[in-house]
């Protein structure tokens, strides 16, 4: 029998899923188990399913010259993460490992909403 609400139990079958900052309180190991969860909920890429997640993608101070503040409210988020929660902001790299850890083919990281990107995740 599942829960109703417990998406590490059930997630309801969907043509799309969103998760709006609903993984990043989490440890890797549960981010898997909560992304399998919605992988088994949507149809194939080919039928339109996928997974919206809106969540922080850390960018690479490198790569991104002068924009030291979003860079310092980042880190401060991340912070504030491993002080209250057992999870992480992710950078390209940490998602990529997560999504093909819960069995996605692939991915596109949409950088849109100010500090947070848009990522869609496809089975």
């Amino acid at each position: 029998m599942w829960e109703l609400g417990d998406m590490f139990k059930f997630i309801l079958y969907a043509d799309a899923i969103l998760l709006k900052m609903g993984i990043t309180c989490w440890s890797d190991e549960e981010c898997i188990k909560i992304l399998k969860k919605c992988k088994d909920a949507i149809p194939s890429k080919e039928k339109g399913g996928k997974v919206i997640i809106i969540d922080m993608v850390l960018m690479d101070r490198n790569l991104e010259k002068g924009d030291d503040k979003s860079y310092e409210t980042q880190l401060f988020f991340d912070m504030l993460m491993m002080v209250h929660v057992f999870g992480k902001e992710r950078n390209q790299q940490d998602w990529a490992k997560l999504i093909s850890g819960a069995g996605f083919s692939d991915y596109n990281i949409i950088p849109i909403l100010g500090l947070r990107s848009i990522i869609e995740v496809f089975p």
